[in-house]
């Protein structure tokens, strides 16, 4: 069951409307994981490389395009920009060092991965005596934009957009630039609509891809050896969710998954599990009701999971995107 609906722009843009995420899953599990997906239908793979997994995820792609199994035109491949890569002066050397990773002459969307930057480095970030984050306060939204351009122009991606930016981070490129961004990846979830973020996107012509749809347990583990606790909220086991799950013959996840495409976005959910990743495609051949949106859209908390508390220090960034 190949994913054969699609977000879409004025510009052209066409997105698949749901994808797989590759976020911290080890080579042996995505190389796995992403031949059952390719098996299962997916075409929308979300890629960084920060994940510490493209040349894995190159490898499988290569793979299946060599056999002809699937062709490039049929794979929708995203990836971004790292924070240590977050400059003019590294954007094309970043995207290049991406592209031979993933062993391809272009990708289909290239993200700008968070608004805030570090100091270039090969390896761990580089933090101060008390564990804090050094930062690089000199990040320009506008003049890494421009070069994001040249990129498209140059034909390394085809599309542009930005990742965990807020609404006036948002605005500052759409104010400043030359080819619009058609896509903004962010957390969004049943406990995190962002509802403002996206009217704010709709009515700019900007897609959504929303990570961690499900919530993230893995996401716990990155804050082990922080000072701060993070607890997932178990999204699954919300009784409005389980009571329509029931309703319509579907799990809790493919309800979760379904709400956010008849919100128009594209959830990326990841799994390595070959039963999860069908079920997680298998959300085409029911539609919520709107009371059943309506109720859902009730159960909003503003629960962010991903709040980038494991990065210490990372709030004194002028450009942390986040109230918190």
């Amino acid at each position: 069951m190949t994913c054969n609906i699609y977000l879409t722009t004025e510009s052209g843009f066409k997105m698949p409307a749901l994808g797989l995420g590759t976020w911290r899953a080890p080579d042996e599990e995505i190389e796995k994981a992403l031949n059952e997906a390719l098996n299962a239908g997916y075409r929308h793979i979300d890629c960084a490389p920060v994940y510490m997994n493209e040349p894995v995820i190159g490898k499988v792609l290569k793979e299946w395009l060599d056999s002809g199994k699937v062709t490039r035109d049929e794979l929708f491949i995203t990836t971004k920009l790292p924070p240590h890569g977050n400059r003019a002066s590294t954007v094309e050397k970043y995207l290049k060092r991406s592209l031979e990773a993933l062993q391809l002459d272009y990708v289909d969307l290239y993200l700008i991965h968070v608004p805030f930057a570090v100091p270039e480095v090969d390896g761990p970030f580089l933090t101060d005596n008390d564990g804090n984050l050094l930062l690089d306060t000199e990040t320009s939204h506008v003049k890494t934009w421009k070069v994001m351009e040249e990129m498209v122009n140059k034909g390394l991606t085809k599309y542009i957009g930005i990742s965990n930016f807020n609404q006036n981070q948002i605005q500052r490129v759409i104010d400043n630039c030359t080819i619009k961004p058609v896509n903004l990846q962010i957390e969004m979830h049943l406990y995190l609509q962002q509802t403002e973020l996206l009217k704010f996107c709709h009515e700019n012509d900007i897609t959504i891809t929303a990570y961690s749809p499900l919530g993230s347990s893995g996401i716990e583990k990155l804050y082990q050896g922080t000072n701060v606790e993070k607890t997932v909220p178990k999204l699954m086991e919300n009784p409005a969710v389980v009571k329509i799950a029931k309703e319509h013959g579907k799990t809790p996840a493919q309800v979760l998954l379904r709400f956010l495409l008849q919100n128009r976005v594209a959830p990326i959910p990841k799994s390595t599990d070959p039963g999860r990743l069908r079920q997680n495609l298998d959300v085409f051949d029911f539609a919520l009701t709107d009371k059943e949106m309506e109720v859902l859209r009730k159960e909003d908390r503003n629960i962010r999971v991903c709040d980038f508390g494991f990065f210490p220090g990372i709030t004194k960034h002028p450009e942390f995107p986040f109230k918190l």
